[in-house]
Order: structure tokens, then sequence, then C-alpha cells
């Protein structure tokens, strides 16, 4: 029987996909068949166990995919602030869909809480992990932590810029090391008001 799990209620809306469970069986098939099409002997000791260490890998790293980012985002009780509120330097990985190859880097959020509601710091850090445990795009993975924050906390702008490598990009095809992907995704009151947009971008830069 095929060893399948789930986590957490799954979340439908992101993406538009249906529930999802893991197939760690068929993963390793896949992993062996790889290894197999590379020239490889997956008998060998050294490989052995290999399919299945992947299997649980590609399980870990696309555990967003069965997770509700809108947990993430629901208003501390009691507690208010009306300024700008700011976290930077948040480090994830992520797997670009197109060739399943790693991208990492740091996430940077800014938002202008309404009605003084502000959610706790880590459940901002927790909400770019759900996006990024998924096979992704960097600018789509931006724009769901935007959309995400801007839908449930209801607050007057969103800002959020994401700084990565790509190994896809690094690694194979032009072979750039170091060369960074920058992409952001501003709502509400940022967009409308250029002085209010500089300001997050100066904080988030570390400048005054």
């Amino acid at each position: 029987m095929a060893t399948k799990f789930s986590t957490t209620e799954p979340d439908e809306d992101a993406l538009g996909l249906p529930p999802r469970e893991i197939d760690l069986d068929k993963v390793a098939r896949g992993i062996r068949l790889v290894l197999e099409g590379i020239g490889e002997d997956p008998e060998r000791p050294g490989l052995q166990r290999t399919p299945l260490r992947v299997a649980e890998m590609y399980a870990e790293l696309t555990a967003g995919m069965r997770e509700d980012p809108s947990e993430h985002v629901k208003p501390l009780p009691g507690d208010k602030h009306d300024e700008m509120v700011i976290v930077r330097d948040i480090h994830f990985a992520s797997l670009c869909e197109h060739h399943l190859a790693p991208f990492m880097g740091r996430c940077h959020i800014a938002y202008i809480p309404k009605g003084g509601r502000i959610v706790g710091l880590s459940k901002l850090a927790r909400l770019v992990e759900t996006f990024a445990r998924r096979l992704q795009v960097q600018e789509r993975l931006a724009s769901q932590i935007a959309d995400t924050l801007y839908d449930g906390l209801k607050p007057l702008g969103v800002m959020v810029v994401m700084e990565a490598e790509h190994t896809c990009m690094s690694l194979r095809g032009v072979r750039k090391t170091g060369a960074l992907t920058i992409t952001s995704a501003i709502r509400g009151g940022f967009r409308k008001d250029p002085r209010t947009r500089a300001e997050a971008m100066a904080l988030i830069r570390g400048r005054e």
C-alpha cells in the first residue's frame, strides 16, 4: 500500500488546487527511475535508501501545499497599533516549479494597520514559510503573501519585497553565481502614496 500523509486542512484557494496528499512510494519509484535514467545503479549501497530519502525531502519542501495560510493572518486580541510594521530578513527556501531546483533568499514585509489590527510577528514568518514550501515562481510567491495579508488583516497597505538566488540560474544554464532576483508586491496605501512607499523601502534597506 502506498504511504500517504497530509498535514492540516489544505488551502484550496491559494492556487485553485484540490486537497493533496503525498504518496511517498510513488515519489520514491520516480526517483529510482531518475537514478536509472542518468546511468546509476539504485541497488548499490550508497543509493539503496536514496529514493525514500528524496521522497521524504520533497514531502517536507512541499508541506505548504497542505497548510492553510489564512490561519496565520488573525488579529491579536486586545493588542492595537496604528503605525507601520516591518519585519525584515525573513529567510526562506522554495522550489522553482520549472526545474524543481531550490531558490533561497530573504523576504521583507511591511504593513500599515487599520483599526489597530495587528498580527503576531512570528505569524508573518509562518505565512512566508507556508507559501514558500510549494512549487513556486518568485513573482507569484510575493503576490500570494501580500494578497493573503491584505485580504485577511484588512490593513491600509501591504508591501512585500523578496530577494533570492535561484540555483537553476547559478548551477545550470548561464551559471551566474550570486545573481539576485528581486520582486515586490504592493497593495493599498503603499501603491497610492509614493512617500509612504519610499519610507517603507528605506526602512527595509536599513536607512533612515
